[in-house]
Formats: C-alpha cells, sequence, structure tokens
C-alpha cells in the first residue's frame, strides 16, 4: 500500500484540522491549526507542518513545529490557543504566517524564510495610524484569516458570525500593503451573515466562518464555511473584494446534500465544523477539510477529495470516500485498518458530533486511539453497538472469496458486509467471546469490479473493530 493515498491521509494519530494546502517548490504543504487527541477545547497544541512532494501524495512528511502558542508576545504564558491560520508568500519572497489567538480580535503575522519555517513573530495587522485592526471601535471581529497576495497587496478575509447574531454582517476582505501589515484599503463586508441573506443568492447557505480565498483563471472564489456546519462552500467574483455570488457546496464532513448513493438528507458520519480549501496539483483539482473523531469536537482529522472545476467555473459536490486523493479505487485485496471508514453510524441517526444527548449516552461508534496525544499508534473505530455500521469507499474487488475482521470486546453476534448502506448482505462473519484483538473470518464472495464495503454489527455486546481483511 506504499504508493495508495488514503483518508485520513496524515497518520491516524495525527489531529490537523482547518487545513490550507498551499504549493510550494514542487511540495504540497497543510497549514492548519492543531488538535490534541481526547483534548477538552480546539487547538490545544502548537503548530505544526507536514508536506509531500506533488507527484507522491502517499509520502506525507513530518517538518515538525513551525509555531508555539508562546512565540506571540501578547501569549508569552502559552495560555491562547493558536486558530487557523493561513500562509502567503509576500513581495520580498518570504513566508508570511496569518493566525488569530484566542481570546483576541486581532491578526497576528510571523515570517519565515521557508515554507516549514520555523517562524518569528512580524507584527499585527493595523491601519495606517498604527491602531490594530479589531482594537478599533466599529471593529469587526477578526477570526480565521484567509490570504491571498497578489504582487504588492494581499487580500485578508476574515469573519466569525454566528447564526443569530446580527451584529456581524458577514466576512471581510481588507487590503494590505507590501510591508504585509499595513491596512491600505479597510475592511469590507463581501458575502452576508445569515440574518442579511434572505433575498440573496447565499440563502439556506450563508457565511458562518472559515473564510479562504484562491483564483483559478481570473475568477476568486471564496471557500468559507456555511450556518449549515458541516459544509464548505464557495462564491465567485471577478474581484477579490465584491461582486461574490453564491457558487454551492464542496464537501459535507457528514455527507449532507449527496443523494447519488442515499437520501440527500441521510447523515452518512457525524459531522461538525468545517474548515479548509482548494488547490491544483498536477492539473487536479482537490479539496482540503476535516473530519472530527473521538466522539467530540476537539479531535479533527485532516482529509481531502480530488474535485472538478466545470468550464463555467462551478464545482459539483463530493463524497467524503476513504480512497480520497488516490483518484481511483483501491486495491481489493489486504488489510485495511478501520479508522479509515468514510461512512460511520448507528442505528440511531445523529447528524453531527456533540448534539446534546447525543455521545453522553453512549450509543454511537466512534474512531479513536490508545495512549495519549502524540503516541504513534493506529485508531480503530470503538462503541459498535447493534446497527452501527463502518462503510469504506472504494474499492476494486476482484477474486475475493473471504473476509476477515480484527475486533476486541464482543460476545458473539455478527458482522455483515454489504456494498451498499441499505442493500442485502452478502454473507455474515460470526464472532467469538474475545477481550483482545482476535480475527475472525467467513467465505464471503464479492462482486469483481468497483465498490463500496461496508461492515455492519448485529449483537449484543459493544465491539471494537481494528481492522478488515478481503482474500
Amino acid at each position: 500500500m506504499k504508493n495508495q493515498v488514503m483518508n485520513p491521509f496524515l497518520p491516524s494519530w495525527e489531529y490537523i484540522p482547518d487545513g490550507e494546502p498551499r504549493l510550494y517548490d514542487g511540495r504540497v504543504y497543510i497549514f492548519g491549526s492543531h488538535d490534541r487527541f481526547n483534548g477538552y477545547n480546539y487547538c490545544l497544541n502548537d503548530y505544526v507542518c507536514w508536506s509531500a512532494p506533488e507527484d507522491d501524495l502517499s509520502d506525507w512528511r513530518y517538518d515538525g513545529v513551525i509555531y508555539r502558542r508562546s512565540d506571540d508576545p501578547r501569549n508569552q504564558d502559552g495560555d491562547m490557543c493558536l486558530f487557523a491560520p493561513d500562509v502567503t508568500v509576500g513581495p520580498d519572497g518570504r513566508y508570511y504566517l496569518y493566525y488569530v489567538l484566542s481570546q483576541i480580535s486581532f491578526v497576528s503575522v510571523a515570517v519565515a524564510d521557508k515554507p516549514s519555517g520555523p517562524y518569528t513573530f512580524y507584527g499585527y495587522v493595523h491601519y495606517e495610524d498604527g491602531s490594530i485592526l479589531g482594537e478599533r471601535e466599529g471593529d469587526l471581529a477578526q477570526f480565521d484569516p484567509g490570504v491571498l497576495t497578489e504582487g504588492d497587496r494581499t487580500y485578508m478575509y476574515t469573519g466569525f458570525c454566528m447564526p443569530q447574531d446580527k451584529s456581524r454582517p458577514g466576512p471581510t476582505v481588507t487590503v494590505l500593503g507590501p510591508d504585509m501589515l499595513t491596512i491600505i484599503e479597510e475592511p469590507k463586508v463581501i458575502v452576508p451573515s445569515t440574518p442579511y441573506a434572505a433575498g440573496t443568492s447565499f440563502e439556506g447557505h450563508s457565511f458562518f466562518e472559515a473564510p479562504s480565498i484562491r483564483k483559478i483563471g481570473s475568477t476568486y472564489y471564496f471557500i468559507y464555511s456555511s450556518m449549515r456546519y458541516a459544509e464548505l462552500c464557495y462564491a465567485m467574483s471577478d474581484s477579490p473584494t465584491s461582486g461574490f455570488e453564491y457558487g454551492g457546496v464542496i464537501v459535507a464532513n457528514n455527507d449532507f446534500n449527496i443523494d447519488s448513493y442515499k437520501p440527500a438528507q441521510k447523515p452518512m458520519y457525524y459531522g461538525g465544523n468545517n474548515h479548509g480549501s482548494i488547490i491544483e496539483i498536477r492539473g487536479q483539482w482537490y479539496i482540503f477539510y476535516h473530519r472530527h473523531t473521538n466522539g467530540t469536537n476537539y479531535s479533527r482529522q485532516a482529509c481531502c477529495e480530488p474535485i472538478q472545476v466545470l468550464a463555467d467555473g462551478h464545482i459539483p459536490q463530493v463524497e467524503m470516500t476513504t480512497s480520497g486523493m488516490n483518484r481511483a479505487p483501491l486495491i481489493g485485496k489486504g488489510e485495511y485498518p478501520a479508522y479509515l471508514a468514510c461512512n460511520l453510524y448507528a442505528s440511531t441517526e445523529q447528524a453531527y458530533t456533540g448534539d446534546p444527548g447525543s455521545w453522553l449516552d453512549c450509543r454511537f461508534p466512534k474512531i479513536t486511539q490508545e495512549g495519549r496525544d502524540g503516541d504513534e499508534v493506529d485508531g480503530y473505530i470503538d462503541n459498535m453497538r447493534d446497527g452501527a455500521t463502518a462503510g469504506f469507499k472504494y474499492f476494486d474487488c476482484r477474486g475475493i472469496q473471504k473476509v476477515s475482521v480484527t475486533v476486541r470486546g464482543n460476545n458473539g453476534g455478527v458482522f455483515q458486509v454489504l456494498t451498499a448502506w441499505d442493500g442485502e448482505p452478502l454473507g455474515e462473519i460470526p464472532l467469538g467471546n474475545n477481550i483482545e484483538w482476535r480475527t475472525y473470518t467467513a467465505d464471503i464472495k464479492l462482486p469483481d469490479g468497483e465498490c463500496a464495503l461496508y461492515f455492519r454489527y448485529i449483537g449484543g455486546s459493544i465491539v471494537a473493530l481494528k481492522s478488515f481483511t478481503l482474500d
């Protein structure tokens, strides 16, 4: 499997949400915030960087810590978190990291001589009179900066707008000069928040958070998370500062809106806040986003799907998949870890991670791991109860006659094997009684060709699924 790429594309013990992908000198870099396994809040760890050669997206390399929470002069005690960042190249050829600390409503900037840093603090985005953006009376709260540099001008997009908050009309674009800090065009709202979306193209998909900006040809794409929470949407304009119209949804981390294999509003994963962006790598466009694990909002992982940019500029929504950047079905043979599940749900339907009364009653399966944050151990699916299902897409299966599962914690029951979430089982794998990992096998013939695989637990136990094997 060395040359296959799967979701999540980083190791299962790494938690990088809010990913902004960038391509520099033949390498793809992912800049995001940094969650903690089993953390109690968002973005508890320092910024780190992962990168891969553009011609081998299976070969992700850990480039280390690039910026620490305490590197900001206003956070020397490290008591605030580093929220979602973005990176751009300035007119001087250096790399500029834009971010917002928790509890503070202005944009900090750090700088480095190479994409993977280390970055050093540079300054705060400010007006020409030196006052800091976000501190002046009337300034909107600064949050999640996304940046695009063209010549001597950098366009910075920020915003966070709760759906019921009328005091925040939408995200803003602020134009910075060649020093990457000084405002030369003051903030301007570019798309509406929920209270102001009625009658516009954004109604039903108004801005919530996670602004990001890209340019394809002469068209600017504003990517954002909508008031529907799990969606990454986009808007298009011929100008970076005005004229944006709603384009559509690119991806949702519970597969809302997708009706190609299930009802459009049926959730197939436990969704939550979403943040990411698009990038072209060797002629193929991709959307980077994140999924939620461990049954909370605070252990999120980076995922990626190939997308199409149509001739008219629009981007059709894509499914969450296991194969992701592989751009082809995975080899339908051998062992695959269960943490690669792109669909995960229980017999009781639930759209979002952490809804009141959901995870507290422990009905729902979750992707998790052993040990503490930073322990390099593979994840698995825990808390699979009667009717819980894990789905994996897609595989090219040829001549498969046997299917195995490696499980623990079971006291009888079976795993049904299906190729559609609502299909008839192709067979069942009977389980025994074991508290340590053990593999069980059954004679199950899979159809030749491309297919999805679903494993549904039926029984009275609470089962953990480590992996499955196709022979």
